[in-house]
């Protein structure tokens, strides 16, 4: 008589077995340290949230000896008024860094004053390390 297999050996289970080990071993330290990624995003949103809050009361405050009535420019005179424009606004810590940053804060060094041109602020967002995520947006001088 025929015999015919009716299940796996214990090889077979074996070696499906450090198969799955060994790719689990290369893959796991891919998706274990997102937190890094996940906070240079969120410098990079804020980043560009600052940018955008810039250049949208800048239109606005130009707009503003053309357009009769126009209230909402707002002044911005140096870099840490460019976070009173966003909504809600960001308060930015001014001054030197400390040894260890408050993750989601926004550090300036400098609060460097803003020019007609555009002046480029320099910043740190917060992470938890001493240095935080480097960031730089752009302040222009309205009045």
């Amino acid at each position: 008589m025929k015999q015919t297999q009716q299940g796996f050996t214990l090889i077979e289970l074996v070696m499906v077995i450090v198969i799955l080990g060994v790719l689990a071993a290369t893959a796991i330290p891919k998706f274990v340290d997102l937190k890094g990624d996940a906070q240079t995003a969120a410098a990079a949103g804020v980043q560009g949230a600052l940018n955008s809050a810039n250049t949208i009361n800048y239109a606005t405050c130009s707009m503003k000896t053309n357009a009769a009535g126009n209230t909402k420019c707002t002044v911005v005179a140096t870099c840490s008024a460019v976070g009173s424009l966003m909504q809600p606004a960001i308060t930015m810590v001014v001054g030197a860094l400390p040894a260890i940053t408050t993750e989601g804060t926004v550090y300036l060094v400098t609060n460097t004053a803003a020019t007609a041109a555009g002046a480029t602020c320099t910043a740190a967002y917060g992470d938890g390390t001493a240095t935080g995520k480097p960031m730089t947006f752009i302040a222009n001088l309205t009045s």
